[in-house]
């Protein structure tokens, strides 16, 4: 009998993508407010573990900037891009230059430019553990429909919570305590509960 593959979160090898969490998404998006705490969680979190950071922002010039919310000033880098993918030339090198492995993906849109950068990165054979409760679309409905076509692509849907202390594997890591911090408080309903 083969081994069965598991995929598993190992610190060293791990990127996070903080994609297009922007100004004019605001009004728009479902659970705006709560997503944005839990992906403010989620790079906080990384930061504390020295898990580097990469943020795109789709088309700034109409679309906005990053939220002021999300504390990105450590981010190895922060590109513009006009495709829906976070595959760009730019993320694809420092993806090779870190040799990461997985990537934890998080923002808006789900049904766009999260489906389309994961589809990107499981074609180049990385590992995809995209955080459900930090990921949102203006429609539940397309919501849902990203998380299943992406369970169909092989992604693995985690939250933000479950992710960092993953990463951390045990009490005894010495930022346990610091990222427990983080994560104290109850995370906001993000919707999950009425996606199936």
């Amino acid at each position: 009998m083969a081994a069965r593959h598991i995929s598993r979160l190992v610190s060293n090898q791990t990127i996070f993508f903080c994609c297009d969490m922007q100004e004019a998404f605001r009004p728009n998006v479902k659970y705006f407010k709560e997503i944005t705490e839990i992906c403010r969680r989620v790079i906080e979190g990384g930061k504390i573990l020295d898990i580097p950071l990469v943020v795109t922002e789709q088309y700034p010039k109409g679309l906005k900037r990053t939220i002021p919310e999300l504390e990105i000033g450590h981010a190895v880098g922060k590109f513009e891009k006009t495709i829906f993918s976070m595959v760009i030339p730019e993320t694809e090198a420092i993806l090779k230059e870190r040799n990461s492995k997985n990537v934890v993906l998080f923002g808006i849109e789900a049904h766009v430019c999260i489906l389309h950068t994961a589809l990107d990165l499981r074609e180049r054979d990385y590992e995809v553990h995209v955080v459900a409760d930090g990921c949102s679309s203006r429609s539940d409905s397309d919501r849902k429909m990203a998380y299943k076509r992406l369970r169909q692509a092989g992604c693995i849907l985690t939250t933000g919570e479950t992710l960092l202390m993953e990463l951390l594997g045990s009490k005894d890591h010495p930022k346990f305590k610091e990222v427990q911090k983080v994560v104290l408080d109850r995370a906001p309903d993000t919707g999950l509960i009425h996606q199936s």
